[in-house]
C-alpha cells in the first residue's frame, strides 16, 4: 500500500481523490488545503485527515507520496521539498510554467531516487494511444502536418480562483486546455523548433473571452497548428497528415482514418477512466514495475514550446524554443 497525501482540494484535487478510490495500491491518508472549510464536506466524506501544511505531511514517515493539485507557481518549491523528504510525487499538469523549473524538479527527484509523475491524463485516452501507434508504425507515411484544438467552456463555470490568474494561467486557454493538445503534439512528433503564437483577448471577464492560436515548426520538419478557446463548449481534435493518409482523433474513444481511394474508417475504442489509469501508472513506477509512461524529455519539450508560445504572444514574432528557455 502506498500512503498518499493530497495537496489541494479544488476541482482537480477532488477528481484525483475520487480516482484513487479505484486504484487499490494507493490510499490517501491526509489532505492539505488552505481553505479547508470550503472542502470540509468533501474531506469528511472521503475520510481525509486535515493537515495544517505540506511541511507537516513531508515530515510524516507514514506518508509515502504526495499528489499535487496546487497553483502551478508553487510546484517547483513543493516538488523539490518532497524529493528532499524522500516522498514520491505525482503532480498535475503543467508541472511548471518554465522549462528550467521543471528540469530542476526532475533533477531533484532523480537525485533523491523518487518518482516524479506528471498528470497529462489525455495521454491515456484510448484514441490517442491508437494514434501514437499508427504514427509510430509508419502507416501514414512521412508526417507532414498536425492540427489540434481543445475547448472546454471552463471559463463559463470557473469565475474565481487562481486558475483565472494571468500569472498562474498565462496565454488564455493555453495553460489549461491547450496544453493537452501541445503535449499530444510532442508525444506524436517530438520537439518543436519554433512557435508563432497569438492571443486574441476580446473581454477580460469573468468569464474571459479569448482565443489562442499557435503555428509550430517541429524539429523533424513537420508543421502544426493549434487553437484553444475557453468560452465555447467542449471540443477536441488532433489530426495527423502524412504522405499515405491521415488520422484524426475526435474525442476520448473516436478516431477516423483516411487513405487515398478508400472511404474514411471510423474506429471507436472502449472508454477508460484516464485519471485512474495515470494513477495506476504512478503506482507501477513507485513499485518499480515500469517507468511512468510520460518521460521527462517529453514534459520538458512541451514546456519549451509553451514558453516560446507565451513569448511570441508578447512580442508578436516567432520564437525559437531553445531560446525561450534562456
Amino acid at each position: 500500500m502506498i500512503n498518499c497525501a493530497i495537496a489541494g482540494l479544488g476541482r482537480w484535487g477532488r477528481a484525483l481523490v475520487e480516482a484513487v478510490s479505484n486504484e487499490p495500491r494507493l490510499r490517501i491518508v491526509a489532505a492539505v488545503e488552505p481553505d479547508i472549510a470550503s472542502a470540509e464536506r468533501f474531506r469528511a466524506t472521503h475520510g481525509l485527515a486535515p493537515t495544517a501544511s505540506l511541511d507537516a505531511v513531508l515530515a510524516d514517515p507514514a506518508v509515502d507520496a504526495v499528489l499535487l493539485a496546487t497553483p502551478h507557481s508553487l510546484h517547483r518549491t513543493q516538488v523539490i521539498a518532497a524529493a528532499a523528504a524522500g516522498k514520491q510525487v505525482f503532480c498535475e499538469k503543467p508541472l511548471a510554467l518554465k522549462r528550467d523549473d521543471a528540469a530542476a524538479m526532475f533533477a531533484a527527484c532523480r537525485k533523491a531516487g523518487v518518482v516524479l509523475a506528471v498528470g497529462h491524463n489525455r495521454r491515456f485516452w484510448p484514441s490517442m494511444q491508437a494514434l501514437r501507434a499508427i504514427v509510430a508504425g509508419g502507416e501514414l507515411g512521412t508526417i507532414l502536418h498536425i492540427e489540434g484544438h481543445n475547448s472546454n467552456e471552463n471559463s463559463q463555470a470557473i469565475t474565481q480562483g487562481w486558475r483565472l490568474s494571468s500569472e498562474e494561467s498565462p496565454g488564455g486557454g493555453l495553460t489549461g486546455a491547450g496544453l493537452h493538445v501541445l503535449d499530444g503534439f510532442v508525444s506524436l512528433l517530438g520537439e518543436a523548433r519554433q512557435v508563432y503564437a497569438r492571443l486574441n483577448a476580446r473581454e477580460a471577464g469573468p468569464p474571459p473571452l479569448d482565443t489562442a492560436t499557435l503555428a509550430i515548426e517541429f524539429v523533424n520538419g513537420a508543421s502544426g497548428a493549434l487553437a484553444t478557446i475557453r468560452a465555447t463548449p467542449f471540443y477536441w481534435r488532433v489530426h495527423v497528415f502524412g504522405t499515405k493518409g491521415s488520422a484524426e482523433v475526435l474525442d476520448e474513444v473516436t478516431m477516423v482514418l483516411r487513405k487515398s481511394g478508400e472511404a474514411p474508417a471510423t474506429t471507436r475504442y472502449p472508454a477508460v477512466d484516464t485519471l485512474t489509469a495515470e494513477l495506476s501508472a504512478f503506482a507501477d513506477a513507485v513499485e518499480g514495475r515500469q517507468p511512468f509512461p510520460i518521460p521527462e524529455a517529453d514534459v520538458l519539450a512541451t514546456l519549451a514550446a509553451f514558453e516560446a508560445a507565451l513569448q511570441s504572444m508578447q512580442t508578436g514574432h516567432p520564437v525559437n524554443c531553445h531560446l525561450a528557455c534562456q
